[in-house]
Formats: C-alpha cells, sequence, structure tokens
C-alpha cells in the first residue's frame, strides 16, 4: 500500500471516531467542512493569521501546536485555555504548568475577522484546531483535514492542570497512562512527542537533569555526557533562559527528534524514556528512519486528539471573544 493510502485510510479510519452510535442512529459529532456552508473562507482566514505570525516568529508555529495539546487534555478541546482569569477565578492559561503558553494573540486576530466576516460562527476550540494544523504543515509536516464542529467551553480552573497535563518527568508507564486516560495510544503518544521536533524549552524544565538527578549523582547518566555540557554551557544553574528541543532543526517539522532520541539527546526525561523498553524504542527508530509516515501518522493522531471530550450540538457555546465567556 502506497503512502498516500495509507494517510487515507488513517483519515477513514479518524473520521469514524467522529461519529456515534445512539439507538441505532449515527450521529455526526464533527465532519470536515463543518463551516462550508455558514463561513466558508474561515480555515482560509486562520491559516492566513498563521502564516503571518510565523513569518515574523518562528517560535509561534510550535507555541500553537503545544496549545491545542493543553487545550484538549484540560476539559477536552473546548478552548478553555483560551480565557482569561477573572477576580474570582485563576483560568487554565495561568497555571504554572501553562504560563510558558504563547501564540494567544493569534486566535485573537483570527477570530476578530471571522467574526467580522460571518458573526458567531466559529468556534474558538476549532480556530485552535485550524491553527495547529496550519502550524504543522506551514513548518514542514503535512497538512490534513480538520474535521471541525467544535462549540467553546464555559469553564476554565487552572487547578485542572495539574492532574491532566503530563510533566516532562514522566516516565513511561506514566506517559502511557496519561494518554490512555485521554483514549490514545501508546504509539499514538509516541507519534505526538514528536512535536517535540520545534521550539524551545525553559532551562527550569529539565534542569534537574543536569544539576540534581537523584540522592547519589547530579546529572543524569542516561544523558549523553557531550550534550549534557552544551546543555550546561546554555543553561546555567538557576538560568531563566531557553534552549531548542530538537537542537538539530529546531524550526523545521522532521524526524530529527527521534534520531536524537537513539543517541541520548533527548531534552526531557519524558523524550529520553520513550526508547526504554525493546517495543518503544523499535517505534522511535521506525519514526527516525522513515520520516514521511511518521508525519502521517502524526496527523492522524492530531485529528483523534482534536476529538478529546468535544462539546457539539447545542452544548457549550460560540464565543464572541476567546478570552471571555459570553
Amino acid at each position: 500500500m502506497g503512502l498516500r493510502k495509507e494517510v487515507l485510510l488513517a483519515f477513514l479510519v479518524v473520521f469514524c471516531l467522529s461519529s456515534r452510535e445512539i439507538e441505532g442512529q449515527i450521529v455526526i459529532r464533527i465532519r470536515i467542512g463543518f463551516y462550508f456552508g455558514t463561513c466558508p473562507q474561515a480555515e482560509l482566514i486562520v491559516r492566513d493569521e498563521v502564516r503571518k505570525a510565523i513569518a515574523n516568529n518562528a517560535g509561534v508555529a510550535p507555541g500553537l501546536i503545544r496549545m491545542h495539546f493543553h487545550d484538549c487534555f484540560v476539559r477536552g478541546c473546548d478552548g478553555s485555555v483560551l480565557i482569561d482569569s477573572t477576580a474570582s477565578n485563576s483560568a487554565e492559561k495561568d497555571s504554572p504548568i501553562n504560563t510558558s503558553l504563547f501564540g494567544f494573540e493569534v486566535i485573537d486576530r483570527a477570530k476578530a475577522r471571522l467574526e467580522a466576516a460571518c458573526p458567531g460562527v466559529v468556534s474558538c476550540a476549532d480556530i485552535l484546531a485550524f491553527a495547529a494544523r496550519d502550524s504543522v504543515a506551514l513548518t514542514g509536516g503535512f497538512s490534513y483535514q480538520v474535521p471541525s464542529g467544535r462549540r467553546d467551553g464555559r469553564v476554565s480552573l487552572a487547578s485542572e492542570t495539574f492532574g491532566n497535563l503530563p510533566p516532562p518527568s514522566f516516565n513511561l508507564d506514566q506517559l502511557t497512562q496519561s494518554f490512555a486516560a485521554k483514549g490514545l495510544s501508546q504509539d499514538e503518544m509516541i507519534t505526538l512527542s514528536g512535536a517535540h521536533t520545534v521550539g524551545v524549552s525553559q532551562c527550569n524544565s529539565f534542569s534537574s537533569r543536569l544539576y540534581s538527578f537523584n540522592s547519589t549523582v547530579s546529572q543524569d547518566p542516561s544523558l549523553d555526557p557531550t550534550y549534557a555540557i552544551q546543555l550546561k554551557q546554555q543553561c546555567p544553574q538557576n538560568s531563566n533562559g531557553v534552549v531548542p528541543m530538537d537542537p538539530r532543526s529546531p524550526t523545521t517539522f522532521d524526524s530529527s527528534y527521534y534520531s536524537s532520541i537513539l543517541v541520548n539527546r533527548g531534552l526531557f526525561t519524558s523524550d529520553h524514556t520513550l526508547a526504554s523498553t525493546a517495543a518503544t524504542a523499535a517505534k522511535v527508530r521506525e519514526n527516525a528512519s522513515n520520516e514521511a509516515r511518521w508525519k502521517s501518522k502524526f496527523a492522524a493522531a492530531m485529528v483523534k486528539m482534536g476529538q478529546i471530550g468535544m462539546l457539539t450540538g447545542s452544548n457549550g457555546e460560540i464565543r464572541s471573544n476567546c478570552r471571555v465567556i459570553n
């Protein structure tokens, strides 16, 4: 089977996941082209805003991909990560886990244009899903069809981020369980982890591997020594700096992330652990050696992830301002 057929089959399978059976009737929850009749330019407007933002700052792309992930893993893909805190509520975006998220202004600009073109039609949750897809495509990944029709949530709680978003210190079992709780397989977890091929990380997200690994050794012995020296130069102890998550090609969506893991140059414990068993190491090698296949798997996994806990139909709302509940 050729690669194009594999990609098509993957999307047919994922599209089936966007349907559910209720008393013998199939109810489509979301669909590709949801806005064709009500706001046909919706995806073009989002892509244009993402393109302009990336041209100005390449870091926007990984920011939007990560934001979509952080949205979907807390309360589902309902745009709740976009909501601002109020005097009486600390929202998701102000959790310590989410304070490094950025790209909110891109969503704001796209929403403003969409409200001018077709007010009250396109949800913030869908805008974020489109923006993540466009960020993948514009940095060298596959462009893929995003089923839409999500509605926006009305609740955003910083406290809910802690039990739902896996930290960079997680080991393989913890990561597998975290993704399984969201309906994603271990293979999909390994596939989606490849998003770390673009973007940067704050030094404090991995500094324990360099300076305070455990009571016996200060530096993680599994980390390539030369890479560790480089990281220490970039991140002196207690540094607030940032480093590329994939030093080989930090602005290109490619499979070099997996190649780095195979030579003990995964930045986070959660990266290195992907090769900690024979079975998962084989997946890492496969992704490293067959970039086109990994990209197609990534696209399919993103579509599946984008359907976690969706609000559809009469649930939720269509926010007129992504930062504020109507």
